[in-house]
């Protein structure tokens, strides 16, 4: 088993951890659809929690209805003024605003719950009350004017984050972020995380629709928190014997192959790479990291290093050839003689 020279790593280390010694894995056809269908099983998981069946809209705490009782023009004085030619997104609209408890103060009908109903269930319950008290067989017509009682927020790489409210159209994935004005040039969609409670799901945009699953399946609750990362903190380290030592970034799609990080990084540097010794280092910051090894010597390895996927903070090191560390290693061992040499001259 091929070790690099500072990694505490042994031959029988290979499949199975002996202390603090780590594995190395060599990046093999077997190892790339492992890890493929290890993400996409993930994928289709999130998909499959996330895929909620849609049900009509109830009324919530916020909401605010607009009611007409047909012949009776007296009471639309009492929804507010109408003539309103130019609002801000905050002001109220008129109508009837849903109260903290869950009501609406109506004319002559007092108060009536509203909030957990649909607006045909709230249309018939207001119907019965005003056809008790005050009208016989009245005509109403309900609807909501301004759906405020369900929100949900998206941050990062769109062009307008911030708070989208949920309507009587069940909001999708990919509705939510044409809301939010589409991705930025910066967006990393292969990292998208949405937060639904204490859950958090990790979404890959690209390999979802190319693996079958249908984002526009995912619906959105409220509360619901969908963050689209920037490119830039997704960044891989590539350093070691390449021409340009950098930290390569993803695709616009969110990819990164490890030969898209060499290129990057301008190649191996051919005089002094030794092109059997590259690796990823993964989870460095975790208690259990990982090694793959890659010997790129035979062009048929390219192959490979063009379908291994790097996840953001990956370390690819391209380690140099036995002669370049041994000239390091006498360069840092000559400045020492030649002192020892120099005093002992000068003592004589």
């Amino acid at each position: 088993m091929v070790r690099p020279p500072e990694l505490p790593v042994s031959a029988d280390s290979f499949g199975k951890k002996t202390g603090k010694r780590v594995e190395i894995q060599e990046i093999t056809v077997g190892l790339l659809q492992m890890l493929k269908e290890k993400e996409q099983g993930n994928d289709r998981g999130a998909v499959r929690e996330l895929t909620v069946p849609s049900s009509p809209y109830t009324i919530g705490v916020g909401d605010v209805l607009q009611i007409t009782v047909w012949g009776h023009p007296e009471l639309i004085a009492a929804q507010g003024p109408q003539t309103q030619t130019v609002t801000r997104q905050a002001d109220p609209v008129p109508g009837f605003v849903v109260d903290q408890r869950g009501n609406v103060e109506f004319p002559y009908a007092g108060s009536v719950q509203m909030a957990g109903l649909t607006t045909e269930e709230a249309q018939k319950t207001l119907t019965v009350v005003l056809s008790r008290v005050a009208y016989k067989n009245p005509q109403i017509t309900l609807r909501v004017a301004s759906y405020r009682a369900r929100q949900v927020y998206i941050d990062g790489e769109v062009h307008t984050p911030g708070e989208l409210s949920l309507n009587d159209i069940p909001m999708s994935l990919y509705e939510a972020i044409s809301r939010a004005g589409g991705f930025t040039a910066a967006a990393d969609q292969s990292r998208m995380s949405l937060s639904r409670g204490k859950q958090v799901y990790n979404l890959n945009l690209p390999h979802l629709s190319a693996s079958g699953s249908d984002p526009r399946l995912i619906q959105l609750r409220s509360g619901d928190a969908l963050r689209v990362p920037s490119r830039d903190e997704n960044g891989v380290y590539v350093m070691g014997e390449v021409n340009k030592p950098v930290t390569a970034l993803p695709m616009k799609d969110g990819s990164l192959s490890l030969s898209d990080a060499i290129s990057q990084a301008g190649s191996v540097n051919s005089n002094t790479a030794d092109a059997a010794q590259m690796f990823v280092i993964r989870g460095m910051g975790g208690n259990s990291p990982k090694i793959y090894h890659l010997d790129a010597r035979s062009p048929v390895s390219m192959v490979l290093a063009n379908q291994f996927a790097l996840e953001p903070k990956d370390v690819v090191y391209v380690d140099g050839s036995g002669l370049v560390r041994f000239s390091r290693v006498l360069s840092l061992l000559l400045p020492g003689i030649t002192a020892g040499l120099t005093a002992a001259i000068l003592t004589k």
